[in-house]
């Protein structure tokens, strides 16, 4: 039996998130966004919540076109606390909306919003080698400075917890346990 790391359960829809996306380098704007506003609505809830309601949140909001969803307006704000689809949490939908306007911002400032959030790790994956769950860390120096950084910015759910979690999703940092089959030989 081929071993994952220690957060895998028997879920198909995790085995296939953990073993085709967890950890890769994410480099694309896009999904950048996309992993954004996932961990945002992640913040007290599991991962797995999130993923199950990942299709919903795409169509939502408008495929994590953070163009359009930056000009959202009040209709739409109502619809998604409407949709049963996703999370309905009003803050959470508000700072998806703000976030997206920073996150234009951010582009217009560094030329994307990849080579900002990249240039906290010299623009290569931290590769960790660690070898039980208690090892994993939930929050790094790294993060805290990128949690300070965005939170001065305006953007809202971006604890260090948060952005840990977004820098492990979109390979900033690759922390899969050394016995796992993804774990780079």
């Amino acid at each position: 039996m081929q071993k994952r790391c220690f957060w895998v359960n028997k879920d198909q829809l995790y085995i296939e998130y953990h073993d085709t996306e967890w950890g890769k380098p994410v480099y694309d704007d896009g999904t950048l966004f996309e992993f954004l506003l996932l961990e945002t609505f992640q913040a007290g809830l599991s991962w797995i919540t999130i993923l199950k309601k990942r299709e919903n949140f795409r169509e939502a909001f408008d495929y994590f076109d953070y163009k359009k969803i930056a000009t959202y307006d009040a209709v739409k704000f109502e619809e998604l606390i409407q949709n049963a689809g996703i999370i309905r949490n009003k803050l959470k939908v508000k700072s998806a909306i703000t976030n997206a306007q920073l996150f234009l911002e951010i582009q217009k400032e560094h030329g994307s919003f990849s080579n900002y959030i990249w240039s906290f790790v010299g623009g290569k994956p931290i590769v960790n080698s660690f070898k039980t769950r208690a090892e994993v860390p939930a929050t790094t120096e790294i993060s805290d400075r990128i949690s300070k950084a965005l939170k001065k910015r305006g953007f809202k759910f971006v604890g260090s917890t948060i952005v840990y979690a977004f820098m492990q999703a979109t390979g900033m940092v690759n922390d899969h346990t050394t016995d796992c089959i993804c774990y780079p030989k």
